[in-house]
């Protein structure tokens, strides 16, 4: 195992990749009940939705550490599912089973493509001044996740953002573990964000601003609600085969394409795994990602994508895909254990989205900032994705503007071809889309 996950040469041992993984596993544990909770508003079966949530995760990420070897975790997405259910199915009136048609050929449309290696010349032609931009912007997006999620950063009708009461019991469990998991950083100690989560949960459960588990173990739910249900209008060409149909699978599409560039190029960077700007198996990460959208979208979930907590595990010491192995593990026990998982509230994975948010933003210093044809997209990727409160917007709005710059300012041959094809298929989208 230590010689098919190149430990030797990964600098890692059996530790570090299980703490990671488990790390990661809380980080993003949460998404067990957001998105039965999300989906069930579509109409779907909640308990269904919450077998097929494990079901489609672990899958993820056995696929990613098994096949790739990378330390990624997967999971049905958020945003997409928000999209799913607000968009497609209350917006558009369309059947949740056919939703669900639309994520499944989303899926097989990914697999086309990476196996023909399309994606990963995708990745691979992205300079790296815009790929340390991403892993900032993506730095920033999860840390202002975690802010909301503990109540420290609200909504407001008149700013749109601003600071909630932190005095409040969530927000002063948050900044408690804050302290606590920076404290840990700074002594640099092996596992500290892990550490820094156990700690932050018991403290919640001993100020009851965390509910004990009632118990441990609970039987599973029956999947069938929502099993093959991707299947019911395949043959209704008249359900299928229509505008409204295209442009759903077009913007699962679009958006799990370039969340999941985004996320592989930032988790990917921060455990030192790119190479001369390239990323070693892309195509077999992409491929991954690609099948677990089609198995999720069969099991009954949205979009499963790679998730950006992934870089909780990294910086707990995850560099193999035994770590998301190890992930997948959980995700299939936690329908067993589903009781237990109410200890981790988003209040308890704060501390980790922001401590690991300000070890991502590190990037911002490769960036060459004195050269304002650089600086400009750089920014705007970075800046768009937590204010867009996507990953994909900060890259489409970025990527539109590089060509330009790079083109006004005398430099528009050093501009790979595939960026001037991103910057009309982004400009497409935002006003076809």
């Amino acid at each position: 195992m230590k010689k098919y996950f190149q430990f030797e040469e990964l600098g890692t041992n059996y530790r570090r990749e299980i703490l990671g993984g488990l790390t990661t596993f809380l980080s993003m544990a949460y998404i067990l009940a957001v998105n039965p909770g999300m989906l069930e508003a579509a109409g779907m079966d909640y308990n269904a939705v919450f077998v097929a949530t494990a079901l489609a995760a672990a899958v993820g990420c056995l696929f990613m550490g098994l096949i790739a070897k990378y330390p990624i975790a997967l999971a049905p997405g958020m945003g997409l599912n928000a999209f799913f259910t607000f968009s497609v199915v209350m917006g558009m009136g369309m059947a949740w089973e056919t939703a669900l048609t639309g994520v499944m050929f989303s899926g097989i449309v990914f697999i086309v493509l990476s196996l023909s290696g399309i994606r990963e010349t995708i990745i691979n032609a992205i300079p790296a001044q815009l790929k340390y931009a991403v892993g900032a912007g993506i730095g920033l997006f999860i840390t202002f996740v975690g802010f909301q999620g503990a109540g420290i950063i609200v909504n407001d009708d008149a700013t749109l953002t601003v600071l909630g009461d932190i005095t409040s019991g969530n927000a002063l469990l948050a900044v408690f573990g804050i302290f606590v998991t920076a404290i840990f950083m700074a002594k640099k100690i092996n596992g500290g964000i892990f550490y820094g989560m156990v700690i932050t949960a018991i403290a919640g459960m001993i100020f009851g601003l965390v509910n004990m588990p009632e118990k441990i173990v609970s039987s599973i739910p029956s999947l069938e609600p929502t099993f093959g249900a991707a299947f019911d209008f395949l043959g209704n060409f008249d359900v299928i085969w229509n505008l409204d149909f295209l442009i759903v699978v077009l913007t699962f599409l679009f958006v799990d394409f370039f969340d999941t560039a985004g996320t592989l190029m930032a988790v990917a960077g921060q455990a030192g795994l790119v190479k001369d700007n390239k990323l070693p198996r892309a195509g077999r990460a992409l491929l991954a990602d690609s099948l677990a959208t089609v198995t999720g979208a069969i099991f009954g979930t949205s979009t499963t994508t790679s998730y950006v907590e992934s870089t909780a595990g990294v910086a707990a010491g995850a560099r193999s895909g035994l770590a998301a192995v190890v992930t997948g593990i959980l995700f299939l026990l936690a329908l067993f254990f589903s009781p237990v998982l109410a200890v981790v509230t988003s209040a308890v994975t704060a501390p980790a989205l922001i401590i690991v948010g300000a070890l991502m933003v590190s990037s911002l210093k490769l960036i060459e900032w004195d050269k304002i044809e650089i600086a400009i997209p750089a920014f705007l990727v970075m800046i768009c994705m937590p204010l867009g409160y996507s990953i994909a917007t900060g890259i489409a709005i970025g990527f539109i503007f590089y060509p330009i710059t790079m083109l006004v300012s005398g430099r528009g041959k050093e501009v790979h071809p595939i960026m001037y094809g991103l910057f009309v298929i982004f400009l497409c989208y935002f006003i076809f889309l």
